[in-house]
């Protein structure tokens, strides 16, 4: 990683600089802190996130303590320099009180109970895992999973059909409404695969030209 991204950073009178820190796979803002020039230089070595705690007065490895590191797979400056974007691949949670995110609260400081849109792939097999765990009576999901497999793929097959039909049509809400099926139960069959969506992310990304 290209150290030349100090020369562009504006430090304040403390030598600080706002960091914000957003989950590379999910999009998700996970926290804000601080880092002087020392700490920057150190995330760019090590390739682990790294800040300064103004209350201590010294560098701080995110996860050093609690093993919830964020590792490094971007840095961003923005536009006037006054301040990065880590972009890091997490391994658990970056807030204090066990929230995977700091910003967990709305404006009424009521906690969030629903993913935000751009985060609703992550959120949805995480859902569909806890479904296939945890066999809540009732669940479509967990009757599905118990299942199995082959019901699992077949499922998929009928709603790659449907899907099909649906564009054959030209019907927006129809296509709308069956393609949403067809990912549903195709994220239902990654979950049971083993399959995550990161794992399509980064293929995805080896494809983009």
């Amino acid at each position: 990683m290209d150290k030349s991204i100090l020369s562009e950073i504006k430090f304040n009178s403390e030598g600080l600089v706002p960091v914000i820190t957003q989950s590379y796979y999910t999009g998700k803002v996970l926290m804000q802190a601080y880092a002087n020039k020392e700490a920057i230089e150190k995330t760019i070595e090590t390739g682990y996130a790294t800040y300064y705690s103004r209350s201590r007065k010294k560098l701080w490895i995110k996860g050093e303590t609690s093993g919830n590191k964020q590792k490094i797979a971007k840095i961003k400056i923005d536009c006037d320099g006054d301040s990065i974007l880590y972009l890091v691949k997490d391994y658990g949670v970056a807030c204090h009180t066990g929230e995977e995110s700091c910003f967990f609260r709305n404006i009424n400081l009521k906690k969030e109970e629903r993913p935000d849109a751009y985060e609703i792939f992550h959120a949805l097999y995480e859902k569909l895992l806890q479904r296939k765990l945890e066999k809540p009576e009732g669940s479509y999901v967990a009757k599905l999973f118990e299942k199995g497999s082959d019901k699992i793929i077949q499922k998929v097959g009928e709603e790659a059909v449907e899907t099909v039909i649906a564009l054959k049509n030209k019907n927006k809400d129809e296509i709308i409404y069956e393609a949403s099926d067809l990912v549903f139960h195709l994220i239902i069959a990654l979950v049971d695969a083993g399959v995550k969506i990161q794992d399509l992310q980064e293929e995805l990304l080896k494809r983009y030209r």
